[in-house]
């Protein structure tokens, strides 16, 4: 079992990647795309179990956006962005809900990271069957780790962002997608 260790983004893993060397995870580049409404994919569906055991749906978030990050504990720009993001869920909280998306770790494992970072939000394990990632196959893949996909109050993917989540830009972003 792995053990996550220090609540900061100051840990070796997090100094890895800020020194520039991506071992262990698919780097993105921070490349933000944004989806017009008018050329909407069908509404996004899946269903996941939370690290706790719980199932939730997609569709359980409706009428609210729906921020999905993808990560896993030792992805080092996964724990440089934690910080931003428990901030910005807590920012915007009355517009948007956040879940964490775990693609390799066991609960354990995770539940560990989510202890460590103080991560508020609710984190589905999707490292068995990848349901959350293929329901997002096509144009808004998740093909980085980390990840942040928004999605509008009637789950159409409004927006991706391949890398580290820059806080003004995902702001600005919920803020759009929390328009339409």
């Amino acid at each position: 079992m792995l053990s996550v260790t220090g609540c900061t983004s100051n840990d070796a893993l997090s100094r890895q990647y800020r020194d520039g060397d991506t071992k262990n995870y698919i780097s993105g580049d921070g490349a933000v795309t944004e989806f017009d409404a008018k050329d909407a994919a069908p509404a996004v569906n899946f269903t996941a179990t939370t690290t706790d055991g719980k199932t939730v749906s997609a569709r359980d978030y409706r009428g609210k956006v729906l921020v999905l990050n993808f990560w896993f504990a030792l992805c080092g720009p996964c724990r440089v962005e934690a910080a931003d993001l428990n901030s910005i869920s807590a920012s915007k909280s009355d517009e948007a809900t956040f879940i964490g998306v775990n693609v390799r770790d066991e609960a354990g494992t995770a539940e560990s990271f989510i202890r460590s970072f103080k991560v508020p939000y609710t984190n589905i394990l999707d490292a068995k069957d990848s349901a959350v990632q293929l329901a997002f196959s096509g144009s808004a893949a998740p093909n980085a780790t980390p990840s942040t996909v928004v999605l509008d109050k009637a789950g159409h993917v409004t927006a991706r962002i391949l890398g580290v989540a820059n806080k003004s830009v995902l702001e600005t972003l919920i803020d759009d997608a929390s328009k339409r």
